[in-house]
């Protein structure tokens, strides 16, 4: 009884330790330059990303590259995914700015809607996202970080998520500037 206690209880403190971010988005008031997600990313955007496994091992490693521009009330961020192994992906985003430094966006893969918020250099995603798997799909909740770190760059840290239990995480550096031209 004693055992089954302790395991119990071990598992409900790592639950509860994992499930909280030590992130706050008011750690970025103030800071520079600021984020405004749809100035940063109108046009064209590059970005190199890989996600790890919960063990830390890298799965996948892909590039991507973004356009982004006005449709109306709406900013678009077509994506277009190029995996290390060939495998290609795309997904579109339409993204409202709702006041205050708030967006809601939606894409076909994305389940409900995502809500955003920015701070300072700081913008915070939270959405559930419906991934293929075998036969079937499963959905996975993200808690993405992006931090502008200059004009001309973003960092991108996401917790993956699954039954609250961290799966992965996906690292993201994106950039204004074709990283691969000129690149033989």
């Amino acid at each position: 009884m004693i055992q089954r206690f302790t395991v119990a209880t071990a598992l409900a403190l790592t639950l509860l330790l994992t499930g909280c971010s030590s992130m706050k988005l008011e750690q970025f008031q103030g800071t520079t330059p600021a984020f405004d997600l749809t100035e940063y990313f109108k046009g064209q955007t590059w970005a190199h990303g890989i996600f790890e496994g919960r063990g830390g091992e890298i799965k996948r490693q892909f590039r991507v590259e973004i356009d982004g521009y006005w449709e109306g009330e709406e900013f678009v961020l077509d994506e277009d995914f190029i995996y290390d192994d060939g495998e290609t992906d795309q997904r579109t985003w339409r993204i409202t700015p709702t006041g205050e430094g708030r967006y809601v966006g939606r894409a076909g893969d994305i389940v409900g809607t995502a809500e955003g918020h920015e701070v300072g250099q700081a913008l915070n995603w939270r959405y559930v996202l419906r991934l293929p798997y075998g036969d079937s799909t499963i959905d996975v909740a993200f808690d993405d970080w992006m931090i502008r770190q200059s004009e001309n760059v973003v960092i991108n840290r996401a917790t993956v998520k699954k039954f609250g239990i961290r799966v992965g995480e996906v690292t993201l550096f994106f950039t204004k500037t074709d990283p691969d031209e000129g690149a033989s």
